[in-house]
């Protein structure tokens, strides 16, 4: 094989070309062309250029070639290359969503990734672009219930206004109970946490018994007042009662929210607060639980300590959760209510009417 020949160029051209390689803001890889095309003027092989300066014979051919036919300005383009994979057509991208929220699969109760891209002829991550790009998760789903409560409105504007204004030389406290809260030992020892396997315990366990928690969550700062007793009756939420007069101050009235439930509203309970006139008891609409805040409280203890705890018998159950409860009040965390009532009715409205209910 021959050897290429040297490269003609004249002083201005040459000039150039060092400029290029001698600039600090000339890109490298111009730099790199314009090393190219001086060494194939000196009549370098072209396979000793591309071994000196670290690319390829094919590169310095290439090079090469663009410079006899468009001078030293070619050195600074690139020549247009392929760019990203034409976008999905708007009309796919409807299909799958139309499809998504209107229909089901056959037999089934929603679509998934790989029914819906097998239906519409798709890859599943394209699937999943457009199911993520639109907020789709079809494998998802909430439940919810509308109150039919004749003074839900009425209600709804009492409690949250008194989270959101509440009254002067006052105390807000939402009450409530949670019940039935089983003592369960596991029939083995837990498997501790290691490195890649996570804690593991039996399916299967022992029930010892149940205990009720009685809770009163401080709007204002968030502390709890939390005693746990045997039974859920009228005689129980009066000894309650009894204990949040002892800990609270006695110069101030105190506003409990509260649920429907029975026991709140018995006669016994009824003839304990006309003897306690500092007492007024404010009632959520019925299934309306969301509006008392200690339900926030209780799914944190319920997650944190309860759920899976392991405890020998109620004796013990009801120590953790007094434990969670000290533990909790030595650095409180308030719960800010932010929804104020008119937000709150024309979100049910608007949910009324996509169900087209006339309640």
């Amino acid at each position: 094989m021959y050897p290429a020949r040297p490269l003609l160029l004249d002083d201005p051209k040459r000039e150039q070309l060092l400029q290029l390689v001698r600039a600090g803001t000339t890109p490298q890889k111009v730099a790199q062309r314009a090393r190219i095309i001086l060494l194939a003027a000196e009549g370098l092989p072209n396979q000793v250029i591309a071994a000196r300066l670290g690319t390829s014979r094919p590169t310095v051919l290439l090079w090469r070639a663009r410079f006899t036919r468009e001078g030293v300005a070619s050195l600074a383009r690139d020549r247009p290359r392929p760019g990203r994979k034409p976008r999905l057509a708007p009309e796919v991208v409807q299909r799958v969503v139309e499809t998504t929220l209107q229909t089901t699969p056959p037999a089934a109760t929603h679509w998934t990734v790989r029914t819906m891209a097998k239906a519409q002829g798709l890859g599943r991550t394209t699937v999943h672009r457009i199911w993520r790009q639109h907020g789709l998760q079809p494998h998802r789903v909430e439940t919810f219930k509308l109150s039919r409560d004749p003074r839900f409105v009425e209600k709804v504007r009492d409690v949250v206004g008194l989270y959101l204004d509440p009254p002067d030389k006052a105390l807000v406290l939402s009450v409530d109970e949670k019940s039935q809260i089983q003592a369960l030992d596991r029939t083995q020892p837990v498997l501790p946490l290691r490195p890649g396997v996570p804690a593991r315990q039996t399916h299967d366990y022992t029930r010892h018994g149940t205990t009720t928690l009685y809770a009163a969550l401080n709007v204002l700062d968030g502390t709890v007042i939390g005693e746990c007793l045997p039974r859920h009756r009228s005689q129980e939420f009066i000894r309650f009662l009894r204990r949040i007069d002892r800990e609270t101050p006695t110069d101030l009235d105190l506003h409990l929210v509260v649920d429907n439930a029975s026991t709140h509203k018995s006669p016994p309970v009824q003839r304990w607060l006309r003897r306690h006139p500092r007492f007024h008891l404010h009632f959520t609409p019925t299934s309306s639980s969301w509006l008392n805040l200690v339900e926030r409280w209780f799914r944190d203890i319920t997650d944190k300590r309860i759920r899976r705890g392991t405890f020998t018998s109620v004796p013990a159950l009801v120590a953790a959760i007094h434990d969670y409860v000290a533990h909790h009040n030595a650095a409180p965390k308030r719960f800010t209510w932010t929804k104020d009532a008119d937000m709150i009715l024309a979100k049910v409205e608007h949910c009324k009417a996509a169900l087209g209910t006339p309640h």
